[in-house]
């Protein structure tokens, strides 16, 4: 399949669940075509439909309603053989790993080569291979309680690369990690898709991880897709309620502006990597409003000036000014003819 053109395509589909209480619609009217070779997001809050998406992508849960093609294939009309080889076609990775605690992690990753037949010595070969691909060449004896969560993750991603799959599914597969060996992971499944060209589609409530490694992401809400689009679109302009609640999160309130109190900040050797105002609006947790800048980067050194608005609501203004204070950023009073 070429690059670029759908290799999953969902049309209306829909999933219902009957419980106790009533049918649930976990998924509805879901209208959405990832392409090969992307990178591609699916984020919502938790009881979205995120989880039950994925699930649906690959038949582990059969849509109630639409359909999913992969590769030209109308996944509702194969047969369970035929299914099962699409199955390994689209490998999968999870928030809790999987692992089986009784086998080593070569045994581990050769475990699905084993269910499809492949013989052992292929299938050894293969699995220490994927294993130096992770960085854990060197630990094919230890077992899974010897190893730390981001390990046990890399084996989870051997494992689902053991078949040659042409998708990866990665269902909130940071979740249980720490920053630091979340960016590793992170950087490890974008090198699996340069350099293998495997599709990559990942499921997660966590915003930093689609701006870290997605080319497009579709943001889900109450069952249905809120909007979909290019990562760098989606940050700079979300449309939809949902996805301005993911980016901007409760860090920025609603203000108001008055006409006047405005400053000029001055930048006069400051570092041009510093966020200024980023770092400003983090940590008051009100926005300012930019109405003039003239800056510049000199050799890594930020030279010019901003004049900003601040917040009408005198506590909000004084929190601005506190923190230039305290992060001695040179600021000064202007007024409008200033400008």
């Amino acid at each position: 399949m070429d690059a670029g053109s759908p290799i999953i395509r969902m049309v209306d589909l829909g999933k219902a669940f009957q419980t106790s209480n009533g049918v649930i619609q976990a998924l509805n009217h879901i209208n959405l075509d990832i392409n090969a070779g992307e990178i591609f997001g699916i984020i919502g809050l938790s009881g979205a439909g995120k989880s039950t998406l994925v699930r649906c992508i690959n038949f582990l849960e059969e849509p109630t309603s639409g359909e999913v093609i992969f590769e030209g294939q109308p996944l509702s009309k194969l047969t369970s053989a035929q299914l099962r080889e699409v199955r390994r076609s689209m490998g999968m990775i999870f928030q809790q790993f999987n692992l089986l605690a009784q086998r080593n992690i070569l045994q581990n990753v050769c475990f699905p080569m084993e269910i499809a037949g492949i013989k052992r010595k292929e299938a050894v070969g293969r699995a220490k291979e994927l294993l130096d691909m992770v960085g854990l060449g060197d630990r094919c004896s230890a077992y899974p309680a010897q190893l730390s969560g981001g390990q046990k993750q890399r084996v989870a991603i051997a494992r689902a690369l053991a078949t040659s799959p042409k998708v990866l599914l990665c269902d909130e597969a940071t979740s249980a990690l720490d920053p630091n060996t979340t960016k590793a992971i992170l950087a490890l499944l974008k090198q699996i898709n340069k350099e293998l060209g495997i599709t990559v589609i990942v499921i997660t409530h966590e915003m930093s991880v689609i701006e870290s490694i997605c080319d497009r992401v579709a943001i889900i809400d109450k069952s249905q897709i809120a909007e979909v689009g290019k990562v760098s679109e989606i940050f700079s302009e979300p449309k939809s309620r949902i996805g301005r609640q993911l980016i901007l999160g409760d860090a920025v309130k609603h203000v108001d502006f008055g006409e006047e109190k405005m400053y000029r900040i001055l930048f006069d050797g400051r570092s041009s990597n510093e966020p200024v105002i980023s770092n400003l609006v983090l940590a008051c947790k009100v926005p300012v409003n930019i109405m003039y800048a003239a800056t510049k980067d000199l050799h890594g050194t930020a030279v010019g000036q901003m004049i900003i608005q601040v917040p009408e609501d005198p506590e909000d203004a004084a929190k601005v000014l506190r923190y230039l204070q305290t992060a001695k950023v040179p600021f000064e009073e202007v007024g409008r003819n200033d400008i």
